[in-house]
This record gives structure tokens, sequence and C-alpha cells, in this order.
């Protein structure tokens, strides 16, 4: 069931996500005997060479689904760690300090979207990553940050490191 819901929803969120990437589930855990799992998903930041973010979420399963009602939502939960995995190249990366979507994934049929935006902290010459659950109404409190930071390292800057 969880892998035709999430082709389902991929079809109907992939004109709204053009522009993010796509992530790679690398891990599945199922955590009790109803079959609702945490997924662990690779993100590679389309704009940032050598960085990669693995994104968990929870998947609730069909039987849950029919013992809890709330049919089409999974919960909010998520967590995000990032790290440096090969030379980092920059390219053309948004400054100000609402950043850029870099990950966009469907957690409900229609309202509900785990997001990740990249910031560029520039005083500290650091790039965080935010995931955050985004809802038409009632935004989530929920989040979760991970940071890479640039000092030191040999960072190529595609467009000249910003001043």
């Amino acid at each position: 069931m969880s892998a035709l819901r999430n082709l389902f929803l991929g079809s109907i969120f992939l004109a709204a996500s053009a522009g993010a990437t796509s992530a790679e589930v690398v891990g599945k855990v199922g955590v009790d005997w109803i079959g609702n799992d945490i997924i662990v998903d690779a993100v590679s930041d389309p704009e940032v060479k050598g960085v990669t973010c693995h994104v968990t979420y929870f998947d609730r399963s069909l039987i849950d689904r029919f013992k809890n009602g709330n049919w089409f939502e999974d919960p909010s939960n998520n967590s995000i760690a990032c790290r440096q995995t090969g030379p980092i190249e920059i390219g053309n990366i948004d400054l100000s300090k609402d950043g850029s979507e870099v990950f966009r994934q469907g957690m409900s049929l229609i309202w509900k979207t785990l997001v990740v935006n990249r910031i560029y902290d520039k005083a500290n010459n650091t790039l965080i990553y935010l995931a955050h659950s985004r809802q038409v109404t009632d935004g989530s409190a929920k989040m979760s940050i991970s940071t890479i930071p640039l000092y030191g390292q040999d960072v190529v800057w595609k467009n000249g490191k910003p001043q």
C-alpha cells in the first residue's frame, strides 16, 4: 500500500514540485505490528554538490488508517541530518533570509507537505537545512535543522563567494 500511495501522491505533486530535487529511499524501519514505518530518504541539493541530507518521516499503514481514520494524512514528525559527502561546489543559491526550497514531498492528499529549505548564513559561512511541514491552514511548529559549516573547507562558488 505504501508504494502505491507514494506513487499516487508523487504523481499529484509532480507539477507542484518542479525545481525541487527528488529523494531516494535508503531505509525503512517497521515500528509496530500494524505496518507503520519510518522512512529514511537521501536528498541531494541540486545547487550544492557534495552535500547529502537524510530526511526521516513516518509512513502510516493501511491498517492504521482503517483503525484511526484520518485516511489521507501522515503525521508531521520528521528529522534531518546533512553532511558533506564530497567536494562542495555551490551553484546559484538564494542568499535571502528565506533561502530556497530544495525538496518537497506530499504527506497528505492535498493539505500537507514535507519541505526542506536551504538558507545560507553569510555571517557564519554556513549552510542551514530546515525540514518542516507546510500546511494550507494551521501550520505545524514541528521542525528539524542541520548545518554544513563551510569555514576551512575548499568550497567552489560557481558565481563567486558572496561578499
